[in-house]
């Protein structure tokens, strides 16, 4: 089982990057991609899911999102592949408040999360989520944020670059990209 990898990025895709260590590039899902550059070097914090058919590298930037995705992976019904949008659309803080106060609606916004895997999350997180930090301090400035979560969903920074100055950076990074999409959408 690995723990990190430290490498160069060599590529990016939409849902995955390519590390490159030693002369290998590993392939490795990550929640958004475009958080990472290519060319520079990256200490990605890696789960290993192996199944009979398939031996796959799921990636994060922060070790907070790996226990996160750890903690998600560990609720009857969710997989790897539900949880890696959970975290490529939610925020870490968002996320772990929702469950503690039970907010089914938020999670419901993810993708292929239904009502009842929504209660089964709850059910089995709730109280358990103390381990995981929540302070964010290593996550980018909220613009840096905002940027990144533009860029996942597939825009280029000169189509957004000039609209980020007209965005209230006190909103919440949902709200900074609802307004970011509306003024995107003109």
């Amino acid at each position: 089982m690995y723990s990190y990898i430290q490498g160069f990025v060599t590529e990016i895709e939409p849902s995955a990057i390519t590390l490159d260590r030693q002369g290998i590039g590993y392939l490795i899902y990550t929640p958004n991609p475009y958080a990472f550059e290519e060319g520079k070097e990256y200490k990605v914090y890696i789960y290993q899911q192996i199944k009979e058919d398939e031996h796959l590298l799921f990636g994060f930037k922060h070790k907070e999102e790996k226990d996160l995705f750890l903690k998600l992976i560990s609720v009857k019904g969710l997989g790897p592949k539900m949880a890696l949008p959970m975290l490529a659309t939610g925020s870490i803080t968002g996320i772990v408040d929702a469950i503690e106060r039970e907010n089914l609606l938020y999670l419901k916004k993810f993708p292929k999360i239904g009502d009842k895997v929504a209660r089964q999350i709850v059910l089995d997180l709730k109280g358990k989520l103390g381990a995981i930090s929540i302070t964010e301090v290593i996550t980018p400035s909220e613009t840096e944020e905002l940027i990144e979560v533009l860029k996942g969903l597939g825009y280029k920074e000169k189509e957004f670059k000039s609209i980020i100055p007209k965005i209230n950076s006190e909103l919440t990074i949902e709200e900074q990209v609802k307004e970011a999409l509306k003024l995107l959408l003109k």
